[in-house]
């Protein structure tokens, strides 16, 4: 680049002065970063004394495992198992024998079973009191507690219905659908009337059959 005239290039000078002033201001400023960058380091070595690098492990850190979602949906299906594996229309009488003691017992269980388990043969394991259930609400929590006295390998359990004095007319609604719901069960294999002291008419004693038997 050539200059035309004195005055051109004197302001070409003073650019280039301006140029060299500000790389040399650029240049001080990052020398003076390193510095104290420097200096900070020292400062940390110092203040935790010496130190050596860590070897190599060689181990593999693995992210933390997800948490497992909640089972809603089996319980949701369970709930639904249960509706259908127990019918309010079904009616005992219809396809089992039940007698005039309203005793059960299912076909191949002995003619014997139904007095050792009057007599009390079988000690209560677990009991379930359906009283102040709505039918719904009675026959969901049934099937549930059947279901938990299996696996936990109850073999004699009291279902108490009560006697039906607070229904509407006085009848025991909730009694029938009790009987009804028991024998579609196959792990019941018998049933009884409690005696007097343990519920009487408004009680079940059940015989539930092993863990391995599934409704």
């Amino acid at each position: 680049m050539k200059a035309k005239s004195f005055q051109e290039l004197k302001a070409i000078r003073a650019r280039l002065a301006e140029a060299e002033a500000r790389a040399a201001q650029q240049a001080a400023a990052r020398a003076a970063a390193a510095k104290k960058a420097q200096a900070d380091q020292n400062l940390f070595a110092r203040a935790i004394g010496a130190t050596q690098p860590l070897r190599a492990h060689g181990r593999v850190v693995h992210a933390p495992s997800p948490t497992p979602p909640e089972p809603r949906q089996r319980a949701l299906d369970e709930r639904a198992v249960l509706r259908e594996a127990i019918s309010d229309e079904f009616d005992a009488s219809t396809l089992l024998e039940v007698d005039e003691h309203l005793s059960f017992r299912r076909p191949g269980i002995g003619p014997d079973v139904a007095a050792r388990l009057r007599r009390g043969h079988w000690a209560v394991q677990g009991q379930i009191d359906l009283h102040g259930l709505r039918t719904d609400e009675a026959r969901e929590a049934l099937g549930a507690f059947l279901r938990d006295a299996q696996r936990a390998g109850l073999r004699c359990v009291r279902v108490v219905h009560g006697k039906g004095l607070g229904s509407p007319g006085r009848a025991p609604v909730l009694k029938a659908k009790v009987h009804g719901w028991l024998v579609q069960k196959q792990e019941v294999l018998a049933f009884v009337q409690a005696k007097p002291l343990e519920g009487g008419a408004g009680a079940l004693l059940v015989l539930l059959a092993g863990a391995g038997t599934r409704s």
